[in-house]
């Protein structure tokens, strides 16, 4: 077994990014589909990664260093989240919560269907449901946990477990491609398009920036603050009726520091500042995450498990063209938010994030997509993925289970 420790990881990490971006830059297909630079890099590690096993070679990473950088991406879009601009992007953000919340309700009916019908257990296609695919790994672990020991689901844990690898592969994968489909039918901006309003960092991250050594510290300091205090405050929460998950609380702290600065006329955030370091957590995160994919837990899936899982994708595609696309506008940002919505409806907030940058690094800016998405999808969608798990489990024939 080879180990590689936090600075090897940290290595590893930085190159799957630069591989990614060789890759995107250099293969048309990657490029036209919009695929992210740590997607593509990351899963051409992991497919490395799953030969060398076959040699009976197992490398394993340092990943010590993964949350917190999801911790400090989610903090930087707090930091960037001024109520004003909320207020007004508010009719957009009830909108895109109900085609969230819909998709939820219909991605737990297709698995519980279709696990009803192929002989498994309801608890299992819960599992390859929101559970996983809209929760992510950690809701996953979580309810995995639940399922074992409340009500004696045997490897639920593994299971919730590939089943978010799953779907965090398929997230960084489909978004591109439904967005080229949808931004054939609209009239795009174009990349020499100006907007005033809003940070462009998160839509344009190769734009470049003019940053200062005090500047950029005043930007840590305040990313690492909201670390500091959400870690608190998901302590002090946790076994109440109001626990959420960490990067909830840290994304709340980012809120509150920007905008409870300004409006007592303390400091202004530097967005240039957030959006660099912001962007720089997101790719490390993604990289160390997708090239430590265990890629065999997929394969040992057992094939009716695969077939709601790849089920479970081809819903998300149609649901993200006709619904989500539809009831966002039919526009260039309803296409950008269609991409947005494969990232998180699959796998997690930062693939979502990683979806849009591909397609507005090419077609042009979304300045209420970079709004929308991250406040739905960081904060009120584990809320009301709670809320429909826990309807579903009240349904007769989860009861008697």
């Amino acid at each position: 077994m080879v180990q590689l420790d936090f600075y090897g990881t940290l290595v590893a990490a930085s190159l799957v990014l630069l591989l990614g971006r060789g890759l995107v830059t250099r293969i048309g297909f990657l490029r036209n589909y919009n695929i992210p630079e740590p997607v593509a890099g990351g899963l051409v590690v992991a497919l490395l990664l799953l030969a060398l096993r076959g040699l009976d070679i197992d490398v394993r990473f340092d990943t010590s260093l993964q949350t917190p950088l999801m911790l400090a991406f989610f903090a930087t879009i707090g930091l960037s989240a001024d109520f004003a601009s909320l207020k007004k992007g508010g009719r957009v953000v009830g909108i895109f919560l109900l085609a969230v919340t819909t998709l939820l309700v219909v991605q737990n009916a297709m698995g519980i269907a279709l696990a009803k019908t192929l002989g498994l257990d309801p608890l299992m296609g819960l599992l390859t449901g929101s559970i996983t695919l809209a929760g992510g790994h950690g809701t996953g672990a979580a309810w995995g946990t639940v399922f074992s020991e409340k009500y004696g689901l045997a490897s639920a844990s593994e299971l919730a477990i590939a089943s978010a690898t799953f779907g965090l592969v398929l997230g960084g994968l489909i978004g591109g491609p439904v967005a080229r489909l949808l931004i054939k039918r609209v009239q795009v901006p174009g990349l020499k398009q100006e907007k005033p309003r809003l940070p462009k960092g998160f839509e344009q991250p190769n734009k470049e920036r003019s940053i200062t050594p005090f500047s950029f510290i005043e930007t840590l300091a305040l990313i690492a603050v909201s670390l500091l205090v959400g870690s608190i405050l998901n302590g002090l929460l946790q076994g109440t009726a109001f626990e959420l998950p960490t990067f909830v609380c840290v994304l709340f702290v980012g809120v509150i520091l920007r905008n409870g600065l300004s409006a007592f006329g303390l400091y202004q955030v530097f967005e240039r500042e957030v959006s660099v370091l912001g962007n720089v957590s997101l790719s490390l995160f993604l990289a160390i995450a997708l090239m430590s994919l265990k890629l065999w837990d997929l394969a040992a899936l057992a094939l009716p498990i695969f077939i709601i899982l790849a089920a479970q994708a081809l819903i998300m595609a149609l649901f993200a063209i006709f619904v989500t696309f539809r009831m966002m506008g039919s526009n260039y940002d309803a296409a950008v938010l269609a991409a947005g919505h494969c990232g998180f409806g699959l796998g997690a907030t930062p693939t979502a994030i990683a979806n849009m940058q591909a397609v507005t690094q090419r077609y042009g800016p979304s300045q209420i997509a970079f709004l929308v998405v991250p406040m739905v999808g960081a904060f009120f969608i584990d809320i009301i993925n709670v809320i429909v798990i826990k309807l579903y489990l009240a349904l007769p024939f989860f009861a008697a289970v």
